[in-house]
């Protein structure tokens, strides 16, 4: 799946590839410390935030609920 910004792709496809090796490596043996791939999170995290930005997709907006509301059956505007 690709990123929110085609310029994250690649960092996301990083930290992907950081993230399951973690998960199989290490999480699934026992060992809850993630800071394996923290730095690649960050700068993964700081490109989708730019991506919004430019976007004009407010985080607020994207943490609202509508399902199960009359929203959900509203047409974006």
């Amino acid at each position: 799946m690709n990123s929110l910004g085609d310029a994250c792709n690649e960092i996301k496809r990083e930290y992907d590839m950081c993230f399951q090796t973690w998960f199989t490596e290490n999480f699934l043996k026992g060992d809850t410390n993630d800071s394996m791939c923290a730095p690649l999170f960050k700068v993964y995290q700081q490109c989708v935030k730019k991506s919004m930005k430019e976007q004009n997709i407010e985080l607020k907006d994207i943490e609202i609920n509508h399902l199960g509301t009359e929203n959900e059956k509203k047409s974006p505007s």
